[in-house]
């Protein structure tokens, strides 16, 4: 019989559409969380993925079967050296309703950075940013929010190399407006480390890129079931059965297309550890495809998106469920050599 007999799940997720390539390997999140605190921060951070390896700590969920347990987990190591922020963005309700950007505050970059490999023609007129921090200060009632632009230091980390900095917007939240200029100002043009943002034991929002697979038939895209391979099946065996009727293709039919290399965000991982010491956590030999980890790094449970070497943007989680905020007590941590 020719036609489906039953009701068939539909491939894939409209959620994730369009599965086409990202234009980027970093991007600023499009939604920040808004933080209950008197104290201002930055919402994000810039880290570098490392690789994974594996620990054993005392499970301290409680509730779970294995409480006060040693157990096993899988990690991610991510680099984290320090990050600088180097202007201020102001915010403010435009015309249109939307936000739009008052102005821009600059300080002069940091030599040993190198913006000049990204930004060519950055000058920061002394005179013109000091017209603009009194433009930002005489319209503080109006302004919604400040983000920083800051840039990281990759040239610290001799494994990727490269010494253009990545850029990237980060928001402020926490305190009121008079509070976050004035913490702005005190962190622009200064190194900013992760262990002032984030602590072992909370949650992490990780925004990055998927690995990319390139052009992919539907078998490997959207797990479409094989068909049959006897002598009555001659136009193939690894499409879909049926793409609908022959005025009109519906867009929820299988296709074959990009697959990997997409923007995604994985909520709520964990942080397990932040140390410094990095003979903590480098293998012997070091990490396959990436070397030695040489600056601070994190441990975040679980695997995390993204190919060896390519940064990843850490947001405050925006839907945070409750967890214990306080470290857990790691037992071991596996340094063998990943070689194989």
């Amino acid at each position: 019989m020719g036609h489906r007999k039953l009701s068939s799940p539909r491939r894939g997720t409209a959620g994730l559409r369009p599965r086409k390539r990202a234009s980027g390997i970093l991007f600023s999140p499009r939604t920040w969380p808004i933080l209950a605190t008197q104290s201002p921060t930055l919402l994000g951070f810039i880290g570098y993925k490392v690789g994974m390896t594996h620990i054993y700590y005392i499970d301290d969920l409680k509730g779970s079967l294995n409480y006060g347990k040693e157990i096993f987990s899988p990690v991610t190591v991510i680099e984290t050296p320090p990050i600088v922020p180097l202007a201020l963005r102001a915010y403010v309700l435009g015309d249109n309703g939307e936000p739009e950007v008052l102005t821009d505050y600059w300080v002069e970059p940091p030599k040993e950075i190198n913006i000049t490999r990204r930004l060519k023609n950055l000058k920061v007129n002394k005179d013109k940013m000091s017209t603009f921090l009194e433009k930002i200060k005489s319209k503080s009632n109006e302004i919604l929010y400040f983000r920083t632009i800051v840039a990281t230091q990759p040239k610290l980390i001799s494994s990727l190399g490269k010494k253009s900095p990545d850029i990237a917007e980060i928001q402020i939240g926490g305190g009121n407006v008079n509070s976050q200029l004035e913490y702005a100002l005190n962190v622009l043009g200064k190194p900013l480390q992760v262990e002032a943002l984030f602590k072992p034991g909370g949650l992490v929002d990780i925004i990055g890129v998927t690995k990319g697979h390139g052009f992919e038939g539907v078998v490997k895209r959207y797990e479409v079931i094989e068909l049959p391979r006897w002598h009555k099946h001659r136009k193939g065996s690894r499409k879909a059965g049926t793409k609908g009727p022959s005025f009109a293709t519906p867009s929820y039919v299988p296709q074959p297309g990009q697959m990997g290399f997409h923007r995604r965000t994985e909520h709520n991982k964990r942080i397990l550890k932040i140390s410094s010491n990095s003979s903590e956590i480098n293998p012997a030999g070091g990490f396959v495809g990436y070397g030695l980890v040489k600056n601070t790094y994190m441990l975040i449970q679980g695997s995390t998106i993204g190919h060896k070497k390519r940064p990843l943007f850490l947001r405050y989680p925006i839907r945070p469920y409750q967890v214990t905020p306080e470290p857990p007590k790691i037992t071991y941590v596996d340094v063998l050599s990943k070689q194989g």
